[in-house]
């Protein structure tokens, strides 16, 4: 997405395991204009596809940082959707660690609380596990489970991404100073509102979690009132 030189705030936005950035394609359209949405896209998928993508979540933060600096001298905000959650999560803390600019506010849609330690399903999986996986969850066209060929050009991707999940064992300590805001689907049986809830104690500021009527991908109902907050906050 392109820079909005009137933009009082940037909204950097992390996607979910195996997803791209194009997810957030109409962020510019729905948010209010003194909110710039920057849409980050990791390799491995997408205009990226040719790059082989990370599986490890501290060589991916520490490129984050690297990449993401120029955009740090306006003030800015983290958006993370499943995986994209804690990216956005680990990402704040080596923000922190190297003493850099903070995000005003994390918000974090379907994904439990990393106090949790929950295990990652599908990373160390054979291939026909994976897919079964991805039907479980919801969320991926049955054209595309359907085209074995397009299936297998995907599964590198989301392998990687569930294996940056899987193997990262990082544990703070000390909270972060970052105001919290957490969105859980009531049918989501991978990050329902009860192993959402302990975002809270990632935060030494304000905690909140928004409970809607969706499962682990967001509905049209369950985006708008996520940009609703958003942009109420942030504007």
């Amino acid at each position: 997405m392109g820079r909005c030189e009137d933009a009082r705030i940037r909204l950097l936005c992390f996607h979910y395991a195996g997803g791209s950035a194009s997810m957030f394609r109409d962020w510019q359209r729905l948010l209010p204009h003194s909110v710039e949405p920057v849409a980050v896209q990791l390799p491995g998928r997408a205009d990226r596809f040719g790059e082989a993508p990370y599986t490890s979540m501290t060589a991916l933060v520490d490129r984050l940082v690297e990449v993401l600096k120029p955009a740090l001298d306006h003030p800015f905000a983290c958006y993370g959707a499943s995986m994209g959650a804690r990216v956005s999560w680990a990402l704040a803390h080596a923000l922190r660690d190297r003493c850099l600019p903070m995000p005003r506010k994390l918000y974090v849609a379907s994904s439990s609380g990393p106090v949790l330690e929950e295990v990652v399903r599908g990373w160390n999986e054979t291939d026909e596990q994976l897919v079964a996986y991805m039907r479980e969850l919801g969320g991926t066209p049955p054209e595309v489970l359907d085209d074995n060929d397009l299936l297998m050009a995907l599964l590198p991707a989301l392998r990687a991404d569930l294996t940056v999940l899987g193997t990262h064992a990082y544990a703070p300590s000390a909270k972060l100073d970052v105001p919290i805001h957490a969105f859980a689907g009531r049918d989501d049986f991978e990050a329902s509102p009860a192993r959402m809830a302990p975002w809270r104690a990632e935060t030494s500021a304000t905690f909140d979690l928004d409970v809607l009527d969706t499962g682990h991908f967001l509905d049209d109902n369950g985006l708008r009132h996520v940009l609703d907050v958003i942009g109420s906050d942030l504007a």
